[in-house]
């Protein structure tokens, strides 16, 4: 196997304002040590939280058994393929979030542990995540990546600004990280230097760079690279079509043809279509190592949403929260189901010995329990396994135990990330099963 010499650990294919990181290669050692010379290189940890808003159905958020035995409730069975990838977590809870007020004051300090300030002030803590990306940001090209698919809310809420019901990542006190709504944007951040309108195809503007570093990998890593080229046009080619297909999310308008001028191009309409391109941009992340820290908010605490596409049109998403019924299950499982589908994009990628799932940590939580509001403890779920460092197919029960923060949890994944702390937030006790 022909090999070059190892390159920096922040390694781009290059063209005209566009510089795109490379993907896990055996042949070229991006991720070890600068001074390394003929070995392969360990692929990184990767760090990523999904949310969503209200909680889930009550009777059916549960797993019992392990290992590939595992069985799980009818919102999380879309991760029976995974279920030897997953961690189920029973009992965690966030204290801070038990100060009185329900949504704002239940999701602002999710990813923090502060305590939140009232009366329309903001204020939480950083976020774990951003306090990863911090440790990180010297080696990727994004420190982090921060996806939305519903836009913030302004406005009061039982004494709490809604801007804590918007927002999970912080990369201060005062200053949740801004949302990213836009897959184009999102898309651009990773891959172009400039971010804008683009004027010709990211893939087209590396096409030279990339046919150079050809030569020298293996046949193996050719094929990688052509997969991972691959990828990226399908993505930049669905981030283009966006919108075009004339589907509506909600409901359809009386005019058959609109009286004002279309708005420009932005967020997709159908909140499936903008979710999937949502997650496609992070496992795409990941896959090129553009980022290792990624926070994707499906959507807000208090949420609006509505979900045509499983023909339930009739009620928003916080309001079907609170109903319990089939309708609800249909949308968390369709939640769910985005989870999986990152799950199993990311382990059909061979990293090493290792799958890109395996070499990542990604946590599944809400605000809440159900759509009662009830936060006394959290839905959490974890899937994959840190790098080899996590033992996964497991159910872990913290209910009874003295310690189930879930901070506690944080801190156990920064460790796993390279990022060691004496506390955070409201915790300085690791979780000794993780």
């Amino acid at each position: 196997m022909n090999t070059i010499q190892p390159l920096s650990r922040r390694s781009f294919l290059k063209g005209v304002g566009v510089s795109m990181a490379l993907p896990w290669l055996e042949s070229v050692p991006v991720w070890g040590d600068d001074k390394q010379k003929n070995s392969a290189s360990e692929p990184p940890v990767r760090f990523a939280c999904l949310f969503s808003g209200n909680g889930f159905h009550s009777r059916e958020w549960w797993a019992k058994g392990e290992g590939k035995d595992m069985q799980l409730g009818k919102v999380l069975d879309p991760l029976l393929p995974h279920r030897d990838k997953v961690l189920f977590l029973r009992g965690l809870y966030n204290q801070e979030a038990l100060i009185g007020g329900i949504h704002s004051c239940q999701t602002g300090n999710l990813l923090t542990g502060a305590h939140l300030s009232p009366a329309g002030e903001i204020k939480s803590g950083v976020s774990c995540d951003q306090v990863v990306a911090e440790r990180m940001k010297s080696q990727t090209k994004v420190p982090s990546l921060v996806l939305g698919c519903e836009p913030s809310i302004a406005a009061i809420h039982k004494n709490y600004s809604m801007i804590y019901s918007s927002h999970i990542s912080w990369s201060s006190p005062t200053t949740p990280t801004p949302l990213e709504l836009y897959p184009s944007l999102a898309f651009d951040r990773l891959f172009r230097d400039q971010v804008g309108r683009a004027d010709k195809s990211v893939l087209d503007a590396v096409i030279e760079d990339s046919n150079g570093l050809r030569k020298n990998i293996s046949k193996s890593d050719q094929h990688r690279l052509d997969e991972y080229l691959s990828s990226v046009r399908e993505v930049e080619q669905r981030i283009d079509q966006a919108g075009k297909a004339g589907r509506l999310q909600g409901w359809r308008p009386t005019l058959t043809k609109p009286d004002i001028p279309r708005p420009a191009d932005g967020v997709p309409q159908d909140i499936d279509q903008h979710m999937r391109l949502m997650c496609d941009i992070m496992v795409l992340a990941f896959r090129t190592d553009t980022t290792r820290v990624c926070t994707l908010k499906l959507n807000n605490d208090h949420s609006s949403l509505r979900f045509p596409h499983l023909k339930v049109d009739y009620m928003i998403h916080h309001l079907l929260s609170h109903t319990d019924g089939d309708d609800w299950l249909k949308v968390n499982r369709f939640f769910l189901q985005q989870l999986a589908y990152i799950a199993d994009k990311l382990d059909k990628v061979q990293e090493g010995e290792r799958t890109l799932l395996d070499n990542s940590m990604i946590l599944y939580c809400s605000s809440m329990m159900t759509g009662n509001h009830n936060n006394d403890q959290l839905p959490v779920v974890m899937v994959g396994r840190g790098g080899g460092q996590i033992k996964t197919g497991r159910i872990l029960d913290y209910s009874n135990k003295p310690n189930r923060k879930m901070c506690s949890l944080y801190l156990s994944m920064m460790d796993k990330s390279g990022v060691h702390l004496d506390s955070f937030g409201d915790s300085k006790e690791r979780l000794a099963e993780i």
